[in-house]
């Protein structure tokens, strides 16, 4: 069988052995909306649980709109021209209203990296900044929550008279669903903030895991956090699998976002029987599969149809490296995913993006990993926890070998887009 796994920008073609394949594995189909702008427009005038948003810009002073940086292929292109139309219809200046990169704790996107965020025109005739999660004083304090997070977000964010989000929403690895409020936490948020939201009195429940909402941890707080800054009007959309719009929504940032859950739920919640030997899968290609940092999502969205002591073999680009200098170091420092586990636990350890390598130990604690990628080498993957494979068919090859006559695989060409589950 000859499947095309996503892989950076232009797909990996495989060829797997049809008589042991269960899948391949996909989004349902849904069809894209024919006309995405004007549906963006549409949303903006006839939103979910809020006035529109001329009616909420008519008067105020400046506006603060958050996107997704460079990691999340969010359609801004076709989503902020209507908003920002409308906002200067109602008398904002262009000059008054700003776009915020909520970059959460990764890097900054400038240059080139801006044209393909929003679109050259956009780049060129508004304002445009990055959040920086690590400068503690371009945050506002806002108290601390019952679980004893302390909150710092944007001020540029905080202090906007009219505060508006836009978003993907999509399976994610620990607050159950991107999108909504969490372009607010952890995307504007300090690093004091996400180091206790994504430490491991959250990231440890059961329920702080894709798909989960009610009673998972990680989404119950910062929805709470976003709330502390407040949230005047979202737009999210949802995406097929050719990336075009089949679902927006503008509003409410609960209601209006809950409606896109429960349309991407229908979409990408596909079962197996049974729980699987090998999966073979990826990180949906660029953007997402740019360093390892974020390939780990590719093995989290396959966990819960792999056997333990099975194996997962991802396919990922892995084109700009590794990940940041912090997480190069995590790696370097915690051979021992065990001993890691048992610092992460303590009160006196701490190092920024620690919740990845947690994230990646669950996996690797789990299951075998086999990765296949032209970005890094095999020592460096070595480092990583996994083993490197010369090709997807080799990986295979090999596992069925450790697996036996009997191994079924799975495929997920698309890798965390789809939810997959044993029925």
């Amino acid at each position: 069988m000859r499947i095309t796994l996503d892989y950076g920008r232009t797909g990996l073609p495989v060829e797997l052995p049809d008589d042991r394949i269960v899948g391949p594995l996909a989004i349902k189909p849904s069809e894209p909306l024919a006309n995405a702008e004007s549906a963006v427009a549409a949303a903006l005038a006839n939103p979910i649980g809020t006035p529109p948003l001329a009616q909420l810009a008519r008067g105020r002073k400046n506006a603060c709109i958050l996107i997704c940086d460079i990691t999340r292929p969010v359609p801004n292109r076709v989503i902020l021209p209507p908003l920002l139309r409308t906002l200067e219809e109602q008398g904002i200046a262009r000059k008054d209203s700003l776009i915020l990169i909520a970059t959460g704790m990764h890097r900054p996107n400038e240059g080139a990296e801006l044209d393909e965020l929003v679109g050259a025109e956009i780049a060129r005739n508004y304002r445009i900044e990055n959040h920086h999660g690590k400068v503690l004083e371009e945050h506002d304090y806002l108290g601390v929550t019952p679980r004893g997070v302390p909150v710092y977000l944007d001020s540029r964010y905080v202090r906007a008279d009219l505060k508006i989000t836009t978003g993907l929403i999509e399976p994610h690895l620990m607050a159950g669903y991107s999108g909504g409020r969490k372009v607010i936490c952890p995307g504007i948020a300090a690093l004091e903030t996400v180091k206790i939201w994504h430490g491991p009195q959250f990231l440890e429940h059961p329920k702080a895991d894709c798909g989960y909402l009610d009673g998972n941890p990680v989404h119950e707080e910062n929805t709470r956090i976003a709330w502390m800054a407040g949230c005047d009007f979202i737009v999210n959309v949802c995406l097929d699998g050719q990336r075009r719009i089949t679902w927006v929504g503008a509003g409410h940032m609960e209601h209006a976002w809950m409606e896109g859950v429960r349309f991407v739920e229908k979409v990408v919640r596909v079962p197996v029987p049974e729980k699987m030997d090998i999966v073979v899968t990826s990180c949906a290609g660029y953007p997402l599969d740019t360093t390892w940092y974020q390939a780990v999502k590719g093995l989290t969205g396959a966990m819960p149809i792999v056997k333990k002591g099975g194996t997962i073999i991802l396919a990922a680009s892995l084109s700009e490296g590794v990940g940041s200098p912090e997480f190069q170091k995590l790696l370097a420092d915690n051979q021992d995913l065990v001993l890691f586990k048992q610092r992460i636990m303590g009160k006196d350890y701490f190092v920024m993006d620690q919740w990845q390598l947690e994230e990646l130990a669950k996996v690797v604690l789990h299951c075998k990993v086999k990765v296949v990628s032209d970005g890094l080498p095999a020592e460096t993957l070595r480092g990583c926890h996994v083993e490197p494979a010369a090709s997807v068919e080799q990986a295979v090859a090999d596992s069925l070998t450790e697996h036996g006559p009997t191994a079924r695989i799975a495929v997920i060409p698309k890798g965390p887009y789809v939810l997959p589950y044993v029925a």
